[in-house]
């Protein structure tokens, strides 16, 4: 049962002209029926179903994003923000299929990309190597529709298009490479290498630190803040929509998390099932508990988002740590979430709907994590030794050495390739709308067609 494991894991683990000239015409030697697959090993039927109920679950979770967005943000860029969320999956997993997923799995090229495997073709046209195409597009998508929150409500249609495009063609790939795809980080002699059970850093720190270069590069909305720099609260139109949509996340993520085990043979599911539960609840009622203290009010709003960075947090260690290790993630994860709200406010950066704390200050601690509380019961998707130890438990620096390194790398890599993408879409076609439009709503400017017409007005 461990073969379709190690398979995906090391597919995580021809040139792009040639691949488009000569694909069509490359002789077929993969398994396209699944007959010998099947027949190599009978029990893989099971493993294949849980692989890909779980990549529907996180494909589930692509409205649950477009709830939550739509829901914290006004009414007037509600269309706008559920089309975003709608064509960066429909889009980018074309230019997924084309470029990205050979940029992962491909034959590694001194770690750095794989470089075969382009458009599926040839042997790829296997039932495994389809598999593992929809699971990693499914995360793909994930990381490129994160960034559309932190960056909601002022850019234009064609350059938040544009550059999901490039993330889930190339940004999130590379990376994605260095970490699964047997690439350089993977191999980081402390540890077990760095590790990332099922995308903390890969999928959600990479889509937040992306977001915090757009936001950046855009400013901040008007009206966010005033003349003496003071941040104004600029409340979503729909609070239990976005409540519907973190519902919706919360289950997705059973598909995340128990999923990316890539086998219903490993039992170790039932203590991921559990660790994302715990971790969500700690970092929520943390949340919601300082913003208590600090304002009075239990916000609903922070808890929401409190749920969000516990799940965040908790993502890649889940396979590795014991229950009370979560629940001690998930409370520093919302301490994270609400310092990181405040202290965006204070360097006047514009997250309407807290997306960079969310994912990518909780991503990047998710994988700190690990080299902390790892407790030596369960290898890299394996029931196999080497087992992923951590500080705490008798594992030494070196774990930690590892993850920490991961994390810097992955901040400087999502952060300079933001700001270089978010700039040249800049100056190429200017990247975000007339004050007329970002006053008036993308709606009808962007999509003349607004979600409430029967509520939308237009002063001129």
């Amino acid at each position: 049962m461990g073969g379709l494991c190690s398979k995906l894991r090391r597919m995580m683990c021809v040139p792009f002209l040639y691949a488009i000239v000569t694909g069509p015409a490359v002789a077929i030697a993969g398994d396209p029926a699944g007959a010998e697959t099947l027949k190599g090993d009978p029990g893989l039927a099971v493993d294949y179903v849980w692989v890909l109920i779980c990549g529907f679950l996180v494909m589930f979770m692509q409205p649950g994003f477009a709830c939550v967005e739509a829901g914290f943000c006004r009414a007037k860029n509600a269309t706008n923000l559920l089309t975003k969320n709608l064509m960066d999956f429909a889009a980018g997993s074309l230019a997924f299929w084309i470029v990205g997923y050979a940029l992962i799995t491909g034959e590694d090229w001194h770690g750095l990309i794989g470089t075969s495997g382009f458009f599926l073709a040839g042997d790829g046209y296997d039932v495994g190597t389809y598999l593992s195409f929809f699971w990693q597009m499914v995360f793909a998508a994930t990381a490129a529709t994160i960034v559309s929150g932190a960056v909601a409500e002022r850019i234009k249609f064609k350059a938040y298009l544009l550059y999901s495009i490039v993330i889930t063609g190339f940004i999130y790939p590379v990376y994605a490479h260095w970490v699964w795809g047997g690439g350089w980080l993977s191999e980081l002699p402390f540890g077990v290498g760095h590790v990332d059970f099922a995308g903390s850093g890969v999928v959600h720190a990479i889509g937040g630190i992306v977001g915090l270069a757009g936001s950046i590069v855009l400013g901040p909305r008007y009206g966010k803040f005033d003349r003496s720099g003071k941040p104004r609260a600029i409340p979503g139109h729909n609070i239990p929509l976005a409540a519907l949509g973190v519902f919706i996340l919360w289950f997705g993520w059973f598909g995340f998390n128990p999923g990316s085990t890539f086998s219903a043979h490993h039992l170790r599911i039932s203590v991921i099932a559990v660790n994302t539960t715990l971790a969500a609840s700690a970092a929520s009622v943390t949340a919601l508990l300082i913003i208590l203290a600090k304002t009075g009010k239990f916000d609903l709003g922070m808890a929401l988002n409190g749920v969000l960075a516990g799940l965040v947090a908790i993502t890649a260690p889940c396979a590795w740590v014991e229950a009370w290790a979560a629940v001690v993630i998930g409370i520093v994860a919302g301490i994270i979430l609400v310092a990181g709200v405040y202290f965006l406010e204070g360097l006047k950066i514009d997250d309407p709907v807290g997306a960079v704390p969310v994912h990518g200050f909780n991503g990047l601690w998710g994988l700190i994590s690990v080299g902390i509380f790892a407790d030596g019961t369960y290898g890299n998707y394996s029931v196999e030794p080497p087992f992923v130890t951590g500080l705490l438990y008798g594992g030494g620096i070196g774990q930690l050495v590892s993850q920490v390194v991961g994390a810097v790398v992955l901040f400087a890599w999502a952060f300079v390739t933001g700001l270089v993408l978010f700039k040249a879409l800049d100056v190429l076609l200017g990247i975000r709308v007339a004050p007329e439009e970002e006053i008036h709503g993308l709606d009808l400017f962007e999509h003349g067609t607004p979600a409430y017409p029967e509520f939308y007005t237009l002063r001129r």
